[in-house]
């Protein structure tokens, strides 16, 4: 049973600059609820509640943000916003929540290796924190479900255009089920004479304990860091790994456009105002297309 997640949320979001400069890009609204908030519903809505978040320097809105705020919600109780009231306190009490601060970013890998010792020889879900998808099924319950079938590390896997292969982690294997396939290769952001897969990393992982030796093992990759790819193309050497195309889509609000399209698509799915988001956006379209 997977009982713990790790989300790696250390990086200093240069692409959001100035936006980030005091204020983590995993604190980012999409719309009112910020990005690393959608990440964490996800694990509680697979059956995970100890989750462990990687953070670094500058990070402390995030734990500010999952600690209660007892004045906040005092305010609001005496302004008789009482469901709002709620929604803040429940913040606080999502999940049992851990943190612990990446000394240096040392890239991926190096942020999963400080997780070691919080999930000892238990496999665990890692979530990247500027991934947030919308399933039917939670992206990571998918996984955990494959995981019971295998018992070894599953990969979020998605088909990529050949000309963004690399952007991403890109996995080559055989398929052995539908939508599951066992992985023969890895490789970090490879040219696109490199592999012949579509296949990239999609951001959510379930990882053995194996995975910690292998990131002792390995030398910093690209640009100068321990890259998780790398410790698992180690790792295949000794035990197998399954890839899993989920159901769903995955944004992806690590760059600024995919920033805006995330937020656009959510926003069309907000009952409350949904429908005059969308009479909005026909009108910018009209407007722009008479220029």
């Amino acid at each position: 049973m997977i009982k713990k997640a790790v989300i790696p949320a250390a990086g200093l979001g240069t692409r959001f600059l100035p936006a980030t400069k005091a204020q983590p890009k995993e604190m980012l609204p999409i719309i009112d609820t910020p990005t690393i908030q959608y990440v964490v519903q996800e694990a509680i809505d697979s059956g995970i509640e100890d989750i462990l978040i990687i953070s670094g320097k500058g990070k402390r809105a995030i734990e500010d943000h999952f600690d209660r705020n007892t004045e906040l919600e005092y305010i609001l109780e005496q302004k008789g916003e009482h469901d709002l009231a709620t929604s803040i306190s429940r913040i606080g009490e999502m999940a049992n929540i851990h943190f612990i601060r990446q000394k240096q970013l040392n890239g991926l890998g190096d942020a999963i290796y400080y997780a070691k010792q919080h999930t000892g020889d238990e496999p665990f879900v890692v979530m990247l924190g500027d991934t947030i998808n919308d399933a039917i099924i939670p992206v990571t319950q998918q996984l955990i479900d494959i995981y019971n079938q295998y018992r070894q590390t599953v990969i979020a896997v998605e088909r990529v255009p050949r000309d963004k292969i690399d952007m991403y982690g890109i996995v080559s294997g055989n398929e052995v089920s539908e939508r599951v396939y066992k992985v023969n290769q890895l490789i970090e952001k490879p040219r696109p004479a490199q592999t012949k897969s579509d296949l990239a990393v999609a951001g959510r992982y379930i990882l053995t304990p194996a995975i910690y030796p292998m990131l002792e093992k390995v030398k910093p990759g690209k640009n100068k860091e321990i890259q998780l790819t790398d410790a698992l193309q180690l790792l295949l050497q000794r035990e197998s790994i399954f890839a899993y195309i989920f159901e769903g889509r995955r944004f992806d609000v690590g760059n600024k456009l995919d920033y805006l399209r995330t937020t656009v698509e959510m926003a069309l799915k907000r009952e409350e105002f949904s429908s005059q988001f969308l009479d909005f956006l026909k009108s910018v379209v009209a407007q722009a297309e008479k220029k």
